[in-house]
């Protein structure tokens, strides 16, 4: 077994671990995120219905601008600004935040920290 491998196991383990845990409802969805070596996602969840509120990511537009890197922690901060006004916008301003079997570091805790700043609060 690679250690790619491993290490990709090691993050499913702690997403199981994490989701038994948090569960999104109409008064508090969920903010999941999702990091990629380039990119860099959140969305906002109604467990109960299945259905996605608001979705942003470092792919958007308006988000980052055309030939900027996408796969740092600035990035990171512009997506965590939008999903936040995003979900504001919505009258959502309490979440329930789900780092997907990330390690809350980095960019994780760096979207996390700009959506708080920016008006949400988990």
């Amino acid at each position: 077994m690679s250690v790619a491998e491993k290490r990709r196991q090691a993050r499913c383990k702690r997403q199981v671990r994490v989701r038994r845990k948090v569960k999104g409802t109409e008064e508090r969805p969920r903010l999941n995120i999702f990091r990629s070596a380039r990119h860099i996602y959140a969305q906002i969840i109604e467990d109960s219905t299945g259905k996605t509120l608001a979705a942003v990511s470092s792919l958007s537009k308006e988000v980052v601008s055309g030939d900027a890197y996408t796969g740092n922690v600035e990035a990171a901060k512009c997506v965590g600004e939008a999903i936040a006004k995003k979900a504001l916008e919505q009258n959502i301003k309490q979440v329930v935040f789900d780092r997907n079997g990330f390690l809350y570091h980095g960019r994780v805790k760096a979207l996390a920290d700009a959506a708080r700043e920016a008006g949400l609060s988990f």
